[in-house]
């Protein structure tokens, strides 16, 4: 799989009054939950969300979250949300894109890194599991 056939979604957000700080922008800790919400969509949008992801057998918390604050955001301005992954063979990468909708405008730019881990006993996984691979259409290597 390239990474021009991995998977990627956009979604809309507007930045509400209770996500602001007294300087009427974006503060700084909300961004990491438009983060989550667009990677919620990425996984559903190859349908492993969380219930599947429970389901199957695995967890895959967070062990590394970037984030890069170019320009602010700012309330009631509507912004678009981009995730895109970028690996999954042995862990998930998964790179962010925030954009002004009206401009086109680069606000921030983010990357979480998760690991697989088996939850019945909570063992880190060297490789994703065959279920990721399935659900990404991709053939299992092993």
């Amino acid at each position: 799989m390239t990474e021009k056939t991995l998977p990627s979604v956009t979604i809309e957000i507007i930045p509400s009054f209770h996500d602001a700080d007294p300087m009427n922008v974006v503060w700084h800790g909300n961004y990491s939950r438009y983060f989550e919400r667009a990677r919620e969509a990425l996984f559903r949008a190859f349908e492993y969300g969380y219930a599947e992801m429970a389901a199957s057998g695995y967890l895959y918390p967070i062990v590394n979250l970037e984030i890069k604050y170019r320009r602010p955001a700012k309330v009631e301005t509507p912004i678009l949300v981009t995730a895109t992954l970028k690996e999954f063979e042995n862990r998930v990468v998964v790179d962010y894109t925030l954009k002004d909708k009206a401009t086109g405008t680069r606000l921030t730019t983010g990357r979480t890194v998760q690991l697989p881990v088996l939850a019945e006993t909570g063992e880190a996984q060297l490789v994703a599991p065959k279920i990721l691979f399935d659900k990404l259409g991709v053939t299992y290597p092993w």
